[in-house]
């Protein structure tokens, strides 16, 4: 973990800074010593994570909305952050059906507001934070790699897929012919792990079900996905960063990469709601439908070839600690326990596996 000593009294701004992703990463970087400066809405009603782990009182945050360009800019200007993680996103599919233009206005606008702001203050390092979901799914059965179509079925993907391609513009445009700024484009999916309540995502309707004592309803019980814990592509992004405020990554590296789990993580829904009961070590009535309201993928996964070579990162966890690790954060989180210490713990677990 040497590399990310890098981070310690460097200036860091993370956009989405009070999301699930967000905030672990806000509170990882604290830990590591990083002056770190958040950008996000108000915490959605039920979310509770960046509550939980107080880190308000722990970074400097501003309540913004990255679609309001010349607020954005102005806190940028100010701050002048040695390297922007941006995060903030409309990140919900089933969203991007019922909003499709709030959809479109977060995450191309808003991603193209960063973009912009990066370019017009000369910050020097950058990275895009962006989804599996930007690529075209042909519905292949191998995974997809950094330079494979982008474009999307469903509002949501093509937002990301368009990101993405804005993004590319800015670079070919404008951070290519500056020196200066140094950039990166990060691509993960089916994250999981203590603090996620948005609706319409099967960990966090497993925990109201339990919560609420009420049956669970899962869609799509037979498609696979690629799990992963929080940390696996947080580690990514941070040994990312590192390496652009280092200098470490050529210019002549396509600047996307993936962070993809182990293949044994691939499982179907079905096996992770009954891994997740099991380790609660409760029962609990399951209704399982394929009645689809919106298109959902049945399988995409990543291909983290480049990343495993360039940025010698590495999955840590297998599919039974990330649910250990999981299930161990909202158990805590119903009894009302420290979840600070909780969330400490389990980034020390990860830091020390080998």
């Amino acid at each position: 973990m040497n590399n990310l000593k890098t981070y310690k009294k460097q200036k860091i701004l993370v956009t989405g800074s009070t999301g699930f992703k967000g905030s672990w990463l806000c509170f990882w970087l604290n830990l590591l010593g990083a002056k770190v400066v958040g950008v996000g809405l108000k915490p959605e009603k039920g979310s509770i994570i960046f509550k939980k782990l107080r880190i308000e009182k722990k970074i400097k945050h501003y309540y913004v909305d990255i679609t309001n360009y010349n607020l954005l800019n102005r806190i940028i200007a100010k701050e002048k952050p040695r390297l922007i993680f941006h995060l903030a996103a409309q990140s919900i599919v089933s969203q991007s059906y019922k909003n499709p233009l709030k959809t479109i206005l977060s995450n191309v606008i808003g991603s193209s507001n960063i973009f912009e702001s990066v370019r017009k203050n000369n910050i020097k390092n950058l990275v895009h934070i962006s989804t599996d979901k930007c690529y075209l799914n042909d519905k292949r059965q191998h995974s997809y790699k950094e330079d494979d179509i982008l474009g999307g079925n469903d509002i949501y993907s093509s937002s990301k897929a368009s990101a993405e391609i804005i993004f590319y513009s800015f670079c070919q445009s404008f951070f290519y012919k500056n020196k200066k700024i140094k950039y990166a484009s990060a691509r993960a999916g089916n994250v999981i792990g203590g603090g996620d309540l948005k609706d319409n995502r099967i960990v966090p309707d497993i925990y109201k079900s339990i919560q609420k004592n009420k049956s669970l309803i899962i869609r799509n019980p037979k498609s696979v996905r690629p799990w992963q814990h929080v940390l696996e592509p947080l580690y990514g992004y941070l040994i990312l960063g590192s390496l652009l405020i280092n200098n470490k990554i050529s210019n002549k590296v396509v600047p996307n990469w993936n962070f993809g789990p182990n293949p044994n993580n691939f499982k179907t829904v079905l096996e992770l709601v009954k891994d997740i009961l099991s380790k609660w070590k409760i029962k609990k009535k399951i209704i399982m439908t394929n009645k689809k309201n919106f298109k959902e993928s049945n399988l995409l996964t990543l291909n983290s070839n480049k990343s495993f070579k360039e940025l010698k990162w590495r999955p840590k966890l297998n599919f039974k600690e990330t649910i250990q690790l999981t299930v161990d954060w909202y158990k805590a989180l119903k009894s009302n326990k420290d979840l600070e210490k909780i969330t400490i713990k389990q980034i020390k677990f990860f830091i020390d596996k080998k």
